[in-house]
């Protein structure tokens, strides 16, 4: 496969040429499909927002101004595409369960790097995608794409209360599964010996 300079694949990618397209879809194709697959409900539903998320880069090249990375411009896409899914397919329902805030900070609550550094990725996801849909957001919003709370309360049109309560929920459970995960391997390896 020949390699493409980033002018070559943003040029490419403008004029619609095929080539340029697949190359850049197989070069981005794992890095994007974990970004979705953690704003998703199963694997299936994480390749469907990937693919939608490539038609959006290649229809939208043209708006793509040359300043900042492009990585990084279709990373924003990507992210942006997982989120209007959401938008349109029950976080609004979620969003009528307001809750009080209970910040993470306060609560002593952390998912264990340990355990995390341990897990694999498939692991991880899994444990995430078992969330529910607002809380998953949110914890996605707030660990993976670094945004601040009155980020993340702007996107999702929540309060900046709610989104702590949501981000709580999620390291809460998050730890709870990473734990029982870790115990039920160590029984596990016990049993083996």
């Amino acid at each position: 496969m020949p390699a493409y300079s980033v002018e070559e694949i943003i040029t490419g990618c403008r004029k619609k040429n095929r080539a340029i397209q697949e190359h850049l879809y197989k070069i981005y194709y794992s890095m994007f499909l974990k970004i979705c697959a953690r704003y998703a409900r199963n694997m299936q539903d994480a390749e469907q927002l990937l693919n939608d998320g490539f038609m959006k880069i290649f229809q939208s090249a043209d708006q793509f101004k040359n300043s900042g990375s492009f990585e990084g411009w279709m990373r924003k896409i990507m992210v942006n595409t997982c989120l209007d899914h959401l938008r349109n397919n029950g976080l609004q329902q979620e969003k009528a369960v307001q809750r009080n805030s209970i910040p993470a900070e306060e609560s002593g609550l952390s998912v264990s790097n340990y355990g995390m550094e341990r897990m694999e990725f498939k692991e991880l996801v899994c444990h995430i995608q078992a969330l529910p849909t607002m809380t998953r957001t949110v914890f996605n919003l707030y660990v993976f794409e670094g945004l601040s709370h009155r980020e993340i309360a702007t996107q999702l049109d929540i309060s900046d209360g709610t989104s702590h309560w949501h981000l709580h929920q999620a390291r809460s459970v998050l730890q709870k599964r990473i734990m029982k995960s870790e115990q039920q391997k160590v029984s596990y390896e016990a049993k083996r010996i």
